[in-house]
């Protein structure tokens, strides 16, 4: 009953520190043998990252039909001749226009590109073969690069 008594005479900070040092080391204790559970939050079978999709650019592309992609394509040119005439203007010759897109994208040998984008590449393969020589490595052919480099960009390369 005395000590009881002892403890009411003892002022709160007394008390708060005596926790404190009792406290302190236990949780910092608890606090470093839990460090291999901090790493599984987030994870397991309700986690979000196993429910979230590859990359876009992980999946192989699809090849594209090239039935479908001609009849979007008349069907685009269509719609845009149609509300040409609405306007009052001069309709689109929707052949003509067909035969030209579809050239550009796979019947004909060089797809028609703008001449800045392929003095941009052809910075940019001279640039990577000066990196390549000063490595020892063997430089690439710049003309074929350039190709290569332009097909992956356009779609037509494998």
């Amino acid at each position: 009953m005395v000590w009881l008594l002892a403890l009411t005479s003892l002022q709160s900070g007394y008390v708060l520190a005596a926790i404190t040092l009792f406290i302190l080391p236990v949780a910092a204790f608890s606090f470093i043998r839990s460090g291999a559970a901090w790493e599984e939050i987030g994870k397991g079978r309700f986690g979000v990252m196993h429910s979230m999709p590859p990359p876009r650019m992980s999946r192989p592309t699809q090849p594209v039909d090239k039935a479908i992609q001609a009849a979007e394509a008349r069907q685009m040119l269509e719609a845009k001749s149609y509300r040409r005439l609405q306007r009052g203007e001069p309709p689109v010759d929707v052949e003509a226009e067909m035969t030209k897109l579809l050239d550009h994208l796979g019947g004909g040998t060089k797809p028609d590109l703008d001449e800045k984008l392929r003095d941009e590449v052809r910075e940019l393969v001279i640039a990577r073969n000066e990196r390549r020589m000063r490595r020892g490595q063997e430089p690439l052919d710049v003309e074929a690069e350039i190709e290569r480099q332009v097909a992956d960009f356009i779609g037509l390369g494998t």
